[in-house]
């Protein structure tokens, strides 16, 4: 289980109370021009939900002194909020539009959920299969400069990050780094900075990368080739940072180790699956214009099927070896025991179901909040003429990076993406990209270097990452410089939804 590390919690509350409460002193300026929400600001239900919805996220920011997972408190804090909601809408004499209103956001979320369930099981089991474990033990043995792997893991981090999720590439590229770095703490550190920046650079210019870039083209705001005008902002975002650090990644070649690992039975024939799958999703949303989610299930379905070939393969290999070595009646037994020797759905129950979870409280407690009027005033501060502090639309959508290094990218992405605003394709990508990559900004900005911090506990540490933030920093604004540059004709294009 991956906790939020204790540094975070302090900004995690206060940057959810400004986040709201900066709304409040405003409820009177600003009417609500969205005709499916209601402007129930200033009512008791509003400023209750509020109240509900702090105290459930000071609960998750809290959750490695309580170890209380971080889904139970928000689940809670939804039900509430939906309640609040009903009853407001009761009291103005529309009872129907609550009902309505959290029916699409439970549509919305369960997108979401099948498709991760596809792309989570598809993980655990190249997991199983020791598909990364075999890539990990290739590298160790090849007995590069330290140099040398900062860069293959940085690379590998970015290339594959986009195929999979950022998390896994992460810490797949971590133990890597450790294996080789024993003894040699600042190389553990600027590896670890290297390949979060490279891991959450390399999901921002793929639906597949991250959760905001996936719930951006569920939405059908940014279709699946409009992604890659993000690949070279994304490579620069890493780059920059990465070649700032090289200078200072200690000589040396340690000694190759030992270690090999050889991919199971099946192994390879998952990762074409795998791909396959995605092509599915792809085709399926391009040319059929039918949700994405729907080429990932079926995906899914393919694997399990394959897992029934395994099973059954694995099984018989069970049989024919107990028959040769025991009498038939243990022979029987052990045939009973090893028959679901190859079991997928225990694979796929390995799913992180408490982050899943945690999506749904966050998904519709933002829902519930939308609903009562609150991201149509903050739709309104920061994106209207002149938007927040005088920045307009493209200081807002900078903004919406450096708070996901604060608040985690879901929610701010998922409010971004509910109130709407009328933006170009070009800068549509902007937020895509910030979103995605200001996470990096600082250690506990991202899944990625929450997870890191675990791995190398004592090492990388918060303020480890925090003494090179201004070179991850030059990379951010660099990266937005360049898809100013190269994107500019897409900043007055309009999206095709």
């Amino acid at each position: 289980m991956i906790k939020i590390h204790p540094k975070k919690n302090l900004c995690y509350f206060f940057s959810c109370l400004f986040f709201f409460l900066l709304v409040i002193p405003f409820s009177s300026v600003f009417a609500s021009e969205n005709s499916h929400s209601i402007d129930l600001t200033t009512s008791i239900y509003g400023i209750i939900s509020v109240i509900v919805f702090l105290t459930a996220y000071s609960l998750v920011i809290a959750e490695e002194f309580l170890h209380l997972r971080k889904s139970k408190p928000v689940l809670v804090a939804t039900g509430i909020i939906w309640v609040l909601v009903g009853l407001a809408y009761n009291s103005i004499g529309e009872p129907h539009a609550a009902g309505i209103a959290v029916k699409h956001n439970i549509e919305e979320y369960a997108e979401l959920l099948l498709f991760l369930l596809a792309a989570m099981t598809y993980i655990n089991a190249l997991e199983e299969r020791n598909v990364f474990d075999a890539l990990r033990a290739w590298l160790v043995s090849r007995g590069y400069s330290l140099k040398m792997i900062f860069w293959i893991t940085g690379l590998l981090a970015f290339l594959i990050s986009p195929i999979a999720d950022n998390l896994t590439t992460a810490l797949l590229m971590a133990t890597v780094a450790m294996s080789v770095g024993v003894g040699k703490p600042t190389f553990i550190i600027l590896a670890c900075i290297n390949i979060v920046v490279a891991a959450n650079a390399g999901g921002a210019f793929s639906p597949f990368g991250d959760i905001t870039t996936l719930m951006v083209w569920q939405k059908g705001i940014i279709q699946f080739d409009q992604f890659f005008s993000l690949l070279l902002p994304s490579l620069v975002n890493w780059l920059v940072p990465a070649i700032i650090m090289s200078f200072s990644v200690p000589k040396g070649k340690p000694k190759p180790l030992n270690a090999k690992v050889s991919v199971k039975y099946g192994g390879y024939v998952m990762i074409a699956l795998f791909l396959f799958t995605i092509i599915m999703a792809v085709s399926f949303h391009n040319f059929l214009h039918l949700p994405p989610v729907l080429g990932m299930m079926t995906g899914l379905g393919l694997l399990k099927l394959f897992a029934y070939y395994l099973n059954r393969r694995e099984a018989n290999s069970a049989n024919v070896e107990s028959l040769a070595n025991a009498n038939m009646g243990n022979a029987a037994l052990h045939t009973e025991q090893d028959k679901e020797n190859y079991n997928i759905f225990g694979i796929l129950a390995r799913a992180e179901w408490d982050t899943l979870l945690f999506f749904y409280g966050v998904i519709l407690c933002v829902g519930g909040l939308g609903t009562l009027g609150y991201l149509t005033k903050i739709s309104h501060l920061m994106y209207s003429e002149p938007g927040i502090m005088g920045t307009g639309i493209l200081g807002a959508n900078i903004i919406v990076g450096v708070l996901s290094a604060i608040v985690d990218n879901i929610p701010v992405m998922f409010a971004v993406l509910t109130m709407n605003p009328d933006m170009s394709l070009g800068h549509w990508l902007l937020v895509t990209l910030t979103a995605g990559v200001g996470g990096s900004l600082l250690s506990v900005g991202s899944a990625a270097g929450v997870a890191l911090m675990g791995q190398a506990r004592g090492t990388y540490t918060f303020f480890a990452h925090m003494k090179w933030s201004w070179a991850i920093a030059l990379g951010y604004a660099a990266s937005i410089w360049v898809h100013l540059l190269i994107n500019a004709d897409l900043m007055n294009t309009a999206i095709n939804n």
